[in-house]
């Protein structure tokens, strides 16, 4: 994704992971190559590449979401990341539990989630 922030989703609802991996995902009979955003109003392209560069800006349509999210996944890719505290604390105001994982771990955790009908969206940065 180049040019800025998309203002249409590549898939207009959420919809399970069906694989990753080589820098991309499938999903919905789709793929997408890149890191991706899995929200309430659609699956968006997400122009992340590390861990390291994660932050509000970057998560900023999860914030837009939050009356509809209670947990957001957070697929760090292979690394380890910690969000900063003021990173936490924008989301415990804005009621959403944050929870980092690698990507794949995190794909798992969001399709169960998911398949389980609960308010669960996730960031996702490709391998």
């Amino acid at each position: 994704m180049s040019g800025g922030t998309p203002t249409v989703p590549h898939f207009p609802r959420p919809a399970p992971i069906d694989a990753y991996g080589q820098g991309g995902f499938r999903f919905a009979e789709m793929s997408h190559r890149g890191s991706l955003l899995c929200l309430p109003d659609g699956i968006w392209g997400w122009e992340l590449t590390r861990a390291a560069e994660i932050d509000q800006a970057a998560l900023a349509r999860v914030f837009a979401n939050a009356d509809a999210i209670d947990t957001l996944i957070v697929g760090t890719g292979l690394d380890v990341w910690r969000p900063e505290p003021a990173l936490r604390e924008a989301f415990r105001a804005a009621r959403i539990v944050i929870d980092p994982m690698q990507t794949g771990p995190a794909i798992t955790t969001y399709n169960i989630m998911m398949g389980e009908g609960r308010r669960v969206a996730a960031a996702l940065i490709a391998v």
